[in-house]
Formats: structure tokens, C-alpha cells, sequence
């Protein structure tokens, strides 16, 4: 099939892929006069005097808006907000179907970070939660913090659900290689919005007791120009701040240099990047997620060719797909039966481990549970859920 081809098809016949619905049907009087005037000036009178109510009488529970401004869009780039639509409109229909949760897409016509704040903090009465979408680093960093006291979570997928997924595939991995979590030298490739948040959640978490943040302590970052170190006087904030944590033994080099007895290599960056040889400098029954779209930084026969023992990608036709559908659906529901206020690392390594346990067998060829495995959502939002009820209590 030309996907391609069929989907234009497709968009054009439908005109969008979503839908506003009701959950009562207006057929009477007495019908109106309750899902409108005057019946609907009690709970309007109810929220008034008590604001929380909000969560009680209206949509807010259940809905979230799905915020880009279009600068970075798959594999497309900065291709605006309009261009963004299809794909946020996916977006919520994956919401829909794996966690029931009612999303909508916002494309905002501006690439300012104030800009975008202040919109999404005018708009957050009517949602129980942010999903950032498809936004460049570094704006992507600086919004999502700017963001994080509105009082509802805001989370932005490009950054945390992949490190997420990343971090649920790798602790199956580990296991199946057999080598200690936190004793992993981890090459990552790629220092935007995936690939600093996976560096940050991976030095929090690691063996078999996660929230005892045992951290992996061996972690390069690499850039377009070679591993982030001290001597570099080209690092912006984000990559300056990875120093705190990243390569400890001060290396300089390229990424081949970084690969030099490597446990695990993560891209996110560009595809084709990597040949057998490279990854010939790997450590012994090394891991690779080559997570670059469509192509990924090594194709699987590549990297096996080149001693890979575990090989994964973000592509679906391919073992080992590494989708953030695994990790946000779950996550907001969660999020949103708890009435969390933010999304915590706590929530999130919860929500890797449930990832990562929904393959009682995992294999060399599944490490990560099938992308339309329903069952995953659930078991993230539970997981997610009780983790947030825990930090509220102790709070």
C-alpha cells in the first residue's frame, strides 16, 4: 500500500479525523432546560463557589489539549501550525482509543515562548491537562517549565514520553543481556527535546528497585558536532546543564569515539547514520535504538551484522517499536484520575516500569510490548495513578 498516497485520500474524504460528540441527546424541553438555561446555572453557581467543583460538573475531567506550534513536526520540521493539524488530530484519536480521554488539538500561529505560555495558562480552565507537542528545543524546554504551576500537568511527549518508552524498552533489554542497569555506558545521539530527556531520566533510575534512583552513571550526550564536553564552547543552556551529569570522564571526540565499548546506543537524531563497523566498537551483546524516522540511524540487519544483540526502532513494520503511544495515553489517564497537579519523575519511572512488566517473557525481538496492545494503557494508568495518589499523601 502507498500510505502516502491513501492517507491524502483519506484526509480528503473525511476533512479531519475527529469530531466534537454529546453524551445527551436534546430532544425535549425539559431536556434543554437542563443541559442549558435555567438548569445549567446550578452547577455554573456550584463551580463559582467552589472552584475544585470544576473537576465534578464539567468536561475538564476528561479532556486535554494537545498544544504545538508547529516547529517541529515528525520528521518534517518547522512546518507551522496549520501543516501540524493532521497530526495533532492523530494525536487525539490515539488518546481516544487507548485511554478514553477527550483531546483537542490547539495549533498556535506563533513560535514565542511567551506567547505560547500565556495562551495555554488562558486556556487551562477547560482542560484537566497539557499535552506539548511537536515543539523545538530549546522553547520546548523553557515553555513546559513555565508551565509546570498552572495547576494542571503539562507534559511534553516529544521530551518524556519517549525517554519513557526508551527507558521501559531498556530495562527488558538489560535483563535479557544480562548486565546491571546502572553499570550501562549509554551513548545517546541527539541533544534536543528526546534526547536530553531521556539522558535526565535515565540518570535518575536504574537496577531492579527503580524508586530508589540507582542512576545509570555512565551517560554521553552527543551533537551534530561530537560528544557534549567541558572544552566546548558552543553548548547552549540545555547542553551545559547535561554536563552536571554527562560525561564524567571529560571525553572529547566524535560519536565513534563515544561508541568505544558502549553498552547501549539510543539515537534520535538522523537516519543512516551508523554502519557495522561502528557498532563493531560496542561493548559485547550491545543494545541499539536507532529511533530516528523513517529511517533510523542503523537499519536492524546492520546493527546484528555488527554485533547487536537487541536491535529497536521507531518504525512500526520493524521489531521493537519504540511509540510514544505506549506511554501518553496511560500517563494522562492516569494523571487525570488522580487529579495531579504535575507529572513527576516518580509518575514517569511508574509508568516505565508498567511498560516494561507487560511482557511477562520478553525477548530479544519484543522487549517493548506491540504499540496496539490496549492493555498497556491501562496498566500505565493505574501505575501512574497510584504513584501521584502516593505523592499526594506524603505531601
Amino acid at each position: 500500500m502507498d500510505y502516502f498516497k491513501e492517507s491524502l485520500i483519506l484526509h480528503k474524504r473525511l476533512r479531519g479525523k475527529i469530531r466534537v460528540g454529546t453524551k445527551f441527546d436534546v430532544r425535549t424541553k425539559e431536556d434543554l432546560a437542563l443541559v442549558y438555561s435555567p438548569g445549567v446555572a446550578a452547577p455554573c453557581r456550584e463551580i463559582a463557589e467552589d472552584p475544585e467543583k470544576v473537576w465534578d460538573y464539567t468536561i475538564k475531567s476528561n479532556t486535554v489539549a494537545i498544544v504545538t506550534d508547529g516547529s517541529a513536526v515528525l520528521g518534517l520540521g518547522n512546518i507551522g501550525a496549520r501543516a501540524a493539524i493532521p497530526v495533532m488530530e492523530g494525536k487525539a484519536m490515539l488518546f481516544k482509543r487507548f485511554a478514553g480521554i477527550d483531546a483537542f488539538p490547539i495549533c498556535l500561529d506563533t513560535q514565542d515562548p511567551d506567547k505560547i505560555v500565556e495562551t495555554v495558562k488562558m486556556i487551562s480552565p477547560v482542560f484537566g491537562g497539557v499535552n506539548l507537542e511537536d515543539i523545538s528545543a530549546p522553547n520546548s524546554f523553557e515553555v513546559e517549565q513555565r508551565l509546570q504551576d498552572i495547576g494542571i500537568p503539562v507534559f511534553h511527549d516529544d521530551q518524556h514520553g519517549t525517554a519513557i518508552v526508551v527507558l521501559g524498552g531498556l530495562i527488558n533489554a538489560a535483563k535479557l543481556v544480562n548486565k546491571d542497569f546502572s553499570d550501562l555506558k549509554v551513548v545517546i545521539n541527539g541533544a534536543g527535546a528526546a534526547g536530553v530527556a531521556i539522558a535526565k531520566l535515565l540518570q535518575c533510575v536504574g537496577g531492579e528497585h527503580l524508586d530508589m534512583c540507582v542512576p545509570v552513571r555512565n551517560i554521553l550526550v552527543c551533537d551534530s558536532k561530537g560528544i557534549i564536553s567541558p572544552d566546548r564552547s558552543d553548548l547552549n543552556s540545555s547542553k551545559q546543564e547535561l554536563l552536571k551529569f554527562t560525561n564524567r570522564e571529560k571525553i572529547s571526540g566524535g560519536l565513534k569515539d563515544a561508541l568505544e565499548d558502549a553498552d547501549v546506543f539510543i539515537g534520535v537524531s538522523v537516519g543512516n547514520l551508523l554502519v557495522a563497523e561502528d557498532i563493531e566498537r560496542m561493548a559485547k551483546d550491545a543494545i541499539v535504538f536507532g529511533l530516528a524516522n523513517p529511517d533510523p540511524e542503523i537499519m536492524p540487519e546492520e546493527a546484528k551484522k555488527g554485533g547487536a544483540a537487541i536491535v529497536g526502532t521507531g518504525r512500526s513494520d520493524l521489531p521493537n517499536q519504540v511509540n510514544n503511544v505506549l506511554g501518553f495515553p496511560g500517563i494522562f489517564r492516569g494523571a487525570l484520575d488522580a487529579r495531579a497537579k504535575v507529572i513527576s519523575a516518580r509518575m514517569k519511572i511508574a509508568a516505565a516500569r508498567a511498560i516494561s512488566n507487560c511482557l511477562m517473557h520478553p525477548t530479544h525481538e519484543m522487549v517493548i510490548p506491540p504499540t496496539l496492545n490496549a492493555e498497556v494503557a491501562f496498566k500505565v494508568a493505574e501505575a501512574v495513578r497510584d504513584a501521584a495518589i502516593e505523592e499526594q499523601g506524603q505531601g
